[in-house]
């Protein structure tokens, strides 16, 4: 909102409000005067012809003649012509009106039949007169005042339309409101004319600043135009652009070397972020210092690998092979980056991720299980297209460990690669390979079970022996969802297995058998049944925890 806009809408009011009331108080002098003067002159009539009739009533009484039915009505005629003499507007009405309603006489045609009875009950009860009344007469309204004449029993009325009555009352209201109206748009042009007269110079300094914020130009100056505070204001104006116009002029050659800094900063982060993660590098540029610093951390790690790659890779030309591998790991990466992962490396045609890593999300677990989920949903998909296309389909393997790591950056000054190292590095390794000798695409660790299986459905296989670990470690598969028959056979399994745990191999065996009765074909249930029933032959040594052995990788 501009200046002058606030200075109209502060004074305005107040010189509305002073017209207002200087205006009103003129109109209500003036209409009160002439409604005064209106009502004196209409009572002025009434009280005349009352004294004529009274005069005459008197003529009558005093020669004798009150009962002569001729010259009482010759005296009636008299008064009536009486009557219409002292009419001024063709609107003004003289009646009289016996106590039935009959109408005696009318200087004008007039039917008061319908409203008689409201005009009769407006005749005061002991004086019999009316002083001033608006009453509805002939469907018009009309200001009457009226007495009543005993000698005839004539209720006279003498009557003017209310419009007629106070028109010039509707004038002058016409004529403030237009004086007012013509007042306050007067007022308001010159309030206007006046305040940007004064407010000029404001305006002078205001196109010089967006001059100078659109050009960067600092050499525009101000014109002084007042000697006043304004033009105080714009001679500091210019004395400022001045000082600025020196800094400008002194910084600009640290502005280039800082935009030719930052575009090298780009261009190294453009590089290394195909490289390194981009949270690590916005990291290692604010502290430099922590290049080859490391860091222990509990993440989860994801192995995926290709199955049977050198058989696929003997029945494809080389570059097809390089080009359905490009499109393989650009879709498989698009879906570890989307969950937070950070891709590590590529072993061949395997890859490797972590989660956790620069950045620690509470949601890492669960993000590395349904990133595995989702390689094999995105594998399928990329699977339509190598049909399509005459090409072999691709089969992976994940698997993915959750467990305390080494993670930073590993290597020299001259060469460093940003990632993971520790036995649950190996762990993930090897659960990505136990997929093949357990027929299943997904493997996860009993530790990253612990942390998602209350919110997916979980399958435990094996107790499995981890080289450099004392225990066992217990192996799962992982579904998003379970259709009913699967979620039947998945609660029986488990629960066979913890049968099986407990040495109560005959009862687990039946469980195994129901399983495989309902899927003939299930690699696990099949395995177990078989343990099972050599068990129940040669059970077990006593120290016997249900690990078994893994096959090195």
């Amino acid at each position: 909102m501009s200046i002058r806009v606030k200075v109209l809408l502060v004074v305005l009011p107040i010189l509305v409000l002073s017209l207002f009331v200087t205006g009103m108080s003129s109109y209500f002098l003036a209409t009160s005067g002439i409604t005064r003067i209106a009502r004196s002159f209409l009572s002025f009539k009434t009280d005349e012809l009352e004294k004529y009739m009274q005069s005459q009533w008197k003529t009558l009484v005093d020669s004798g003649l009150s009962e002569r039915e001729d010259m009482r009505a010759a005296t009636k005629a008299g008064i009536a012509s009486f009557a219409a003499s002292i009419i001024r507007s063709s609107t003004e009405n003289i009646l009289a009106v016996k106590d039935d309603g009959t109408l005696e006489f009318s200087t004008s045609p007039i039917d008061i039949s319908a409203d008689w009875d409201n005009i009769k009950r407006s005749f005061d009860s002991e004086s019999l007169t009316i002083l001033f009344k608006t009453l509805v007469i002939d469907e018009k309204e009309r200001v009457l005042r009226g007495f009543y004449f005993s000698p005839f029993e004539w209720y006279v009325l003498v009557t003017e339309e209310k419009n007629t009555f106070y028109s010039d009352v509707d004038k002058i209201t016409m004529q403030t409101t237009y004086i007012l109206v013509a007042s306050i748009i007067i007022a308001s042009l010159l309030i206007l004319f006046f305040v940007g007269y004064l407010l000029r110079p404001l305006a002078s300094v205001v196109n010089t600043m967006q001059g100078i914020i659109s050009s960067t130009d600092l050499s525009s100056r101000v014109p002084v135009e007042y000697h006043d505070e304004i033009g105080e204001m714009s001679h500091t104006f210019n004395i400022m652009v001045e000082g600025l116009e020196k800094a400008y002029n002194s910084i600009k050659n640290y502005a280039l070397e800082a935009v030719i800094a930052r575009k090298n900063e780009m261009k190294v982060r453009n590089i290394f972020q195909k490289y390194v993660p981009q949270d690590l590098i916005d990291q290692f540029f604010e502290h430099p210092e922590s290049l080859l610093v490391g860091d222990n951390r509990v993440l989860a790690i994801l192995f995926s690998d290709i199955r049977s790659f050198t058989t696929i890779s003997e029945g494809m030309m080389p570059d097809e092979l390089v080009n359905s591998l490009n499109k393989y790991f650009e879709k498989m990466v698009d879906i570890i980056t989307s969950r937070n992962g950070i891709v590590d490396k590529y072993i061949g045609d395997a890859i490797m991720a972590f989660y956790g890593a620069p950045v620690k999300r509470p949601d890492d677990a669960y993000n590395a299980v349904m990133s595995g989920l989702e390689m094999l949903e995105g594998v399928r998909e990329f699977n339509k297209h190598q049909i399509a296309e005459g090409k072999p389909e691709f089969r992976i393997g994940v698997g993915i460990n959750y467990g305390l790591v080494t993670v930073g950056n590993i290597g020299c000054e001259k060469k460093i690669d940003y990632t993971v190292i520790g036995d649950m590095v190996n762990l993930a390794s090897r659960l990505e390979g136990l997929t093949k000798q357990y027929r299943q695409e997904l493997i996860i660790s009993e530790s990253l079970h612990m942390k998602v299986k209350d919110q997916l459905p979980c399958r435990l296989l094996d107790t499995v022996a981890v080289k450099g670990k004392k225990r066992g470690v217990r192996i799962f598969t992982v579904k998003k969802e379970l259709n009913p028959k699967e979620k039947e056979i998945w609660d029986m399994h488990n629960e066979a297995m913890e049968l099986y745990y407990a040495r109560r191999f005959d009862e687990a065996s039946v469980l195994f058998n129901r399983v495989l009765e309902l899927s003939p074909d299930d690699f696990p249930a099949q395995e177990l049944s078989h343990r099972c029933r050599l068990f129940v032959v040669e059970p077990p040594p006593e120290d016997w925890d249900g690990v078994q052995k893994m096959l090195s990788k």
